[in-house]
């Protein structure tokens, strides 16, 4: 299956990484970066360290956009570690990344593939805004965007918004309406592809490398977050793309809030039963978008296969 990841690499997105780089299932033609997470300049070097553990030095990295459309960035460090990767020293990687704008790369990439594409972004969506903005031709050669953003009720980075939505709205709404196919794996799943303490440990001692620094990862989130289990995040985004049978889907309209002191990058997810939402339509109009939504998941089928991954 045929994919590129844009990813603000973090200890999650390096999760999803490790995943797509060593599943048999994934033909990774590349990776792109934005801001997110971190900084881009701690980002792209993040990517390709991570690519190098997983023993796949040959997919290319692109550098991307480093500022939201319209604001400026916040980043998770406090999450994710100084460097984004958990404070854990690892050594530089051995290449640099392309010299091509991401942007570039994937209308690139894109126009030159004889079948469409799936896009997994798993960081905000500046890239991909950007994309579908100054080159349109693309729409038809992208299969289907597997999103990691959103949430149906409580946020994280705010009371109603999920960080990468938060930290570009504006991409967001550009995305959300290009009409393209997505899938929203929002918050609602994200959170619940874990593994305990004992189960990091032993990956760490398994003597492989892509196993160990997953290891190191979840332990360092046990540590900053005081908990005895931690999840893969947007590794089980790229689970999923691999088993869709193991995600339950919804399909609702779905916008972007632009505005609001309190609700600014909340995906407003219109549950309502269609003829309800007609027939009250007053003070809403229509959101005109029609979006595949997780809304539960089996946790321990994405376990095997990001456990089955890294072992190898």
């Amino acid at each position: 299956m045929n994919v590129i990841l844009d990813v603000d690499t973090g200890v999650d997105d390096a999760m999803a990484l490790l995943l797509a780089a060593r599943s048999p299932d994934v033909n990774l033609l590349g990776v792109t970066c934005v801001m997110g997470n971190v900084e881009l300049k701690k980002v792209v070097p993040n990517t390709l360290k991570v690519l190098e553990v997983a023993g796949r030095t040959d997919v290319p990295v692109a550098r991307g956009m480093n500022q939201p459309l319209n604001e400026k960035q916040y980043n998770a460090k406090g999450v994710h570690g100084d460097d984004g990767m958990g404070n854990l020293g690892l050594p530089p990687a051995q290449r640099q990344e392309e010299p091509v704008h991401a942007v570039e790369f994937l209308r690139r990439t894109l126009m030159e593939s004889p079948e469409p594409i799936t896009l997994i972004p798993l960081a905000p969506l500046t890239n991909i805004a950007v994309l579908l903005l100054q080159h349109p031709e693309v729409l038809p050669k992208i299969k289907q965007l597997y999103i990691m953003g959103g949430a149906i009720g409580m946020g994280n980075a705010s009371a109603t918004a999920e960080f990468n939505v938060r930290q570009d709205p504006e991409a967001a709404d550009i995305v959300f309406r290009s009409g393209l196919p997505i899938l929203m794996y929002g918050l609602e799943v994200f959170r619940q592809v874990t593994f305990t303490r004992a189960e990091a440990q032993s990956f760490i001692e398994s003597g492989k490398p892509a196993a160990k620094l997953a290891g190191q990862l979840l332990t360092f989130f046990m540590d900053n977050f005081n908990r005895d289990a931690a999840g893969i995040g947007d590794g089980g985004c790229v689970a999923s793309f691999i088993d869709p049978a193991g995600l339950t889907i919804e399909s609702y309209p779905v916008r972007v809030e632009l505005t609001g002191t309190w609700t600014r990058g909340q995906t407003v997810v219109d549950r309502r039963p269609a003829i309800t939402a007609q027939r009250e339509s007053a003070w809403q109009p229509p959101m005109n978008t029609m979006i595949d939504v997780a809304v539960d998941i089996e946790a321990d089928r994405y376990r095997d296969i990001f456990r089955r991954a890294i072992l190898g």
